[in-house]
């Protein structure tokens, strides 16, 4: 059962964005951004699970299976589950299937996708999740043949600027603290 006395607003975005809009990029945008807020926290790694299940389904219904791969075994890896039954999944059996799954695509060539399912073992977190999904206007569950190009290809659409910015600055960095070694 779960030991946190409310849940985030950005799980509860993550879990309706996941299942009601399907928009995995989105669910990796909302998740990371929680996430780089939470460093240090008892549930740092938990979240950075759900980023890579996030990163691998959007991956995996493109094709890109070498990501998708490489992101679903990190959270086969990674995934505590006492953590995440905390956090309202039953986690032994997110566990599992994070394993499967991995092991499935790994067998597979090619894989064949079907959505990741999460094991939500505590119906206060069901049910809020869904009315989030609600009140955003979408289907708890949306089948994979509503979706639009736009959503399985969302990382052609966004504005890059911050990124590109970041990594120069980064390298930026490396090459000066490279310079005064």
């Amino acid at each position: 059962m779960n030991s946190i006395d409310h849940y985030p607003e950005s799980y509860l975005a993550y879990l309706a964005e996941y299942y009601g809009s399907r928009d995995f990029f989105e669910c990796h945008e909302i998740m990371e951004e929680y996430w780089k807020e939470q460093t240090g926290s008892r549930y740092e790694g938990c979240w950075l699970v759900f980023i890579r299940i996030a990163v691998a389904c959007y991956h995996a219904r493109r094709g890109n299976w070498a990501g998708a791969r490489k992101m679903m075994a990190k959270a086969a890896a990674e995934a505590d589950p006492v953590r995440m039954e905390e956090l309202g999944m039953n986690g032994a059996e997110l566990k599992e299937r994070l394993r499967k799954t991995a092991s499935a695509w790994n067998a597979e060539q090619p894989p064949s996708y079907t959505d990741f399912e999460f094991p939500i073992a505590d119906p206060w977190l069901l049910q809020l999740s869904q009315q989030a999904c609600l009140e955003q206007g979408w289907e708890w569950g949306t089948p994979l043949d509503r979706l639009g190009p736009d959503i399985v290809n969302r990382h052609l659409t966004r504005d890059r600027t911050h990124v590109v910015e970041a990594r120069r600055l980064s390298a930026e960095r490396k090459r000066q603290a490279k310079e005064k070694e």
